[in-house]
């Protein structure tokens, strides 16, 4: 009978022929283990649990056609907790934890100077950014918006599962907090930001929401959208934290400047050392037009 080293063998060769990696193999099997109340690494050399052999290999089979391990788990692990995804939805990545972050160390700043400061996490997705600021910091009150209804079906339940206390709203960008007249002190967003014509791994483009990926032909599309009315939403001295592609920060820091000359504008680099996040703090309900040229998309 094959033990779990037998098995996690055969799934790295697998995964590893397919273009995947040794670790992912590791990862599916670890997951599906402790599901069960296995503790892989003290059962190596034991014969494996029927089930999970059955279940492993089916999984190795779909990611081997390159479905991405999140929507193969059906959940994905940010900031410390389980997001539920699906095709509906882009899968949390390490650097938009690295946002969040940032979004908290914002936060506690504000907190010094208001009680619940007002959260708006634009374009929310499976609603990780949104639902991790609320668990995290309980004085914040969270709004969540996106223009998918199957999205926010994903973001609700995640809210739910998780017992955040984030209120969606449904709509495209600012539109839904401007419709109600809503203001906030921080505005985040992990917008799409892939310009349309850049090549992307079949596993991202052909399992993922590509409504959440591009962000027109230069990338900055929904960026602008957000400038545009930005001023409609925040609150004097308002302050908005964006991820972004690791080649758009001089671009995106002279946008930004562009629309809010009043503002310190500010990119900060992700653990890998490249252009990550774009911190915008107002100081003045300032907004410049681009010109006809400057908005191309």
């Amino acid at each position: 009978m094959n033990t779990y080293h037998d098995l996690l063998k055969e799934g790295k060769e697998r995964l590893v022929a397919a273009g995947g990696t040794d670790q992912e193999a590791m990862l599916l099997l670890n997951e599906l283990c402790d599901h069960k109340g296995i503790n892989l690494y003290m059962n190596m050399e034991e014969p494996v649990d029927a089930d999970v052999q059955t279940d492993y290999l089916e999984d190795i089979h779909r990611m081997e056609k390159g479905e991405p391990l999140g929507y193969v788990l059906g959940y994905e692990r940010f900031y410390g907790y389980d997001f539920d995804v699906n095709e509906n939805v882009l899968i949390p990545r390490p650097e938009t934890e690295e946002l969040t972050g940032q979004v908290l160390m914002i936060s506690d700043s504000l907190l010094e100077k208001k009680d619940h400061p007002i959260v708006f996490d634009v374009a929310t997705g499976s609603g990780a950014i949104g639902i991790t600021v609320s668990l995290e910091n309980k004085d914040l009150d969270v709004y969540a918006s996106d223009i998918s209804k199957e999205a926010l079906e994903v973001a609700h339940h995640n809210n739910e599962k998780l017992r955040g206390s984030v209120v969606f709203v449904q709509g495209d960008m600012l539109d839904p907090f401007i419709d109600r007249n809503m203001h906030c002190d921080l505005l985040v967003s992990n917008p799409p930001y892939i310009p349309r014509n850049e090549k992307m791994d079949h596993s991202v483009v052909d399992y993922e929401p590509n409504v959440a990926l591009f962000g027109g032909d230069d990338g900055l599309y929904f960026y602008r959208k957000i400038f545009e009315k930005a001023d409609q939403v925040l609150n004097p001295g308002g302050i908005m934290a964006f991820e972004m592609g690791w080649d758009q920060g001089k671009r995106l820091k002279d946008l930004a400047s562009h629309y809010f000359p009043d503002a310190e504008v500010s990119v900060l680099q992700d653990i890998n050392g490249k252009d990550r996040i774009l911190i915008v703090e107002t100081k003045k309900k300032t907004i410049k037009k681009e010109t006809q040229d400057d908005s191309k998309k």
